[in-house]
């Protein structure tokens, strides 16, 4: 496994998030409609951007947590038994904290 590609993969995703939910701050700040019709769609468009805003902080935690773990040299190992994290499951989740068999067992 490749630390320092992983490390990079993380940080470039890390950046597209942060400034996905800057964007989506500055969408949510900005001024409603005064017609109740747009503001009603707006509100339900503001539900959507809420929800994917907590979907994308979510993952952020993740990644922090995964840096983390690259830095205290325990990236590739399961939290939960120890063992290895395939390589394969880290290329496709580089921010995963469980194998691939714990996290069928916690789903």
């Amino acid at each position: 496994m490749d630390y320092a590609q992983a490390k990079e993969r993380l940080l470039t995703r890390r950046a597209e998030l942060i400034g996905h939910l800057t964007e989506v701050e500055h969408q949510l700040d900005e001024q409603p409609p005064k017609d109740w019709e747009d503001f009603s769609s707006e509100r339900q468009g503001d539900e959507v951007l809420e929800a994917l805003g907590h979907a994308e902080l979510n993952e952020l935690r993740r990644i922090d947590a995964a840096l983390a773990r690259i830095g205290a040299g325990s990236y590739g190992f399961c939290l939960r038994c120890g063992n290895d994290i395939s390589a394969a499951r880290l290329d496709v989740l580089p921010e995963t904290p469980l194998c691939k068999g714990c996290a069928a067992e916690t789903a």
